[in-house]
């Protein structure tokens, strides 16, 4: 058995999701919505599938897909790219961030990764032979310093993976901080590869992608995913986008692996990024509603939040709010005896820290919310 994996415990996420089914509990913890998103672009795959071809995509994704994806990007954030060379489509951003470390990380290179983060990025660098380099982030900013990245970059740093915004911190990095990254990158001569999957689903700010920063514009790779674009998750359609070599890179990975992406799916995810921009404006809308809904009613249970710049998610600092004890403590006791299944930032944490931080996903029913806040009033 390989290591990697046969040591890995069983993810938090599993264990919450049997307990709440097992006690009948809500589920603030998987980042899901509740209700399908964009009607129309699930009708556009239901057209596809009855009249286009059901056989092998081309590897690199449909060309219809590839072009919506680049005048997408030049409509939404001012990216000029070539849809033949500069595009990837994937199946879902995880298999764009699986082959995007396969395909750079050789046994030995140092990657350097900011906790708490996605809990897929550790196991895939260590499977590559890659040796992760930790930056721990703190609450309430979830910023890093030149101090920071000093301690962590040295001559074998070959890979950077960030994520903006950030699940679970909610947090967007700023032009400031990715120019700091830019700058260590330059001086070590190392890649990033930077996960913006929720690049669509940010609140009281603009988007700032690594393609926007000079010293990384030319050695990053920007993964993007229509799943959190259009409320879709379980469609798995991811997109890889950046300079021609690195794309030419990755994608020698990716014909090895899941090779191509349904082609329905393409086909509507092609008819969606095309949808006029009041439709993105709405759904962001919608979801910043939920947000603020969820906020008000832990203000009114004496609940402290964090801020939440963007995600589905929105965190509780428990420490702050009165509570003693760990978090996952805390949301272990919470679906055990109060029914609602949570997510604490420990998990995300590879290090172990106790990050005394809850994560409620805010992306469901008004109902749920509010059985939610009840059962956390009730817990405290």
């Amino acid at each position: 058995m390989n290591p990697v994996f046969s040591d890995l415990p069983v993810s938090i996420f599993e264990i919450m999701s049997l307990e709440a089914r097992a006690r009948g509990a809500v589920n603030l913890g998987q980042g899901f919505p509740e209700v399908d998103g964009f009607a129309d672009v699930r009708e556009a795959a239901g057209r596809a599938l009855m009249t286009q071809s059901n056989q092998y995509a081309p590897m690199r994704g449909l060309p219809v897909l590839r072009d919506a994806v680049a005048n997408f990007y030049h409509r939404v954030q001012g990216l000029t790219l070539d849809p033949d060379t500069q595009v990837l489509i994937t199946s879902g951003a995880t298999e764009a961030i699986c082959v995007a470390i396969f395909s750079m990380v050789t046994p030995g290179d140092e990657v350097v990764v900011f906790e708490p983060m996605y809990d897929a990025y550790v196991p895939l660098i260590r499977r590559a032979g890659g040796v992760p380099r930790i930056v721990q982030l703190s609450p309430p900013h979830w910023e890093f310093s030149d101090d920071d990245l000093s301690k962590v970059f040295s001559d074998r740093t070959k890979l950077v993976l960030i994520t903006t915004p950030n699940n679970p911190t909610t947090h967007c990095f700023s032009r400031e901080q990715l120019s700091l990254l830019g700058d260590y990158c330059q001086r070590f001569d190392a890649w990033v590869m930077s996960d913006e999957v929720w690049e669509e689903v940010i609140f009281d700010r603009t988007h700032v992608s690594v393609l926007h920063i000079p010293a990384l514009a030319h050695r990053a790779i920007k993964i993007g995913s229509a799943g959190k674009i259009f409320s879709l998750t379980g469609w798995k359609v991811g997109f890889v986008v950046a300079e021609k070599g690195l794309v030419d890179q990755v994608a020698r990975a990716h014909q090895f692996i899941t090779f191509a992406t349904p082609p329905a799916l393409q086909h509507a995810v092609a008819y969606g990024l095309g949808l006029p921009q009041d439709r993105f404006e709405a759904a962001r809308a919608e979801l910043k509603s939920q947000r603020d809904y969820l906020a008000g009613l832990l203000a009114e249970a004496g609940f402290a939040r964090l801020p939440a710049e963007g995600t589905y998610f929105l965190n509780v600092d428990l420490v702050a709010s009165g509570v003693a004890g760990s978090g996952l403590d805390f949301a272990y006791r919470l679906v055990r005896e109060h029914g609602l299944a949570t997510i604490p930032l420990q998990a995300f944490c590879e290090s172990g820290r106790d990050l005394p931080v809850l994560r409620l996903c805010f992306a469901k029913s008004r109902d749920s919310l509010t059985q939610g806040a009840v059962a956390l009033a009730a817990a405290r």
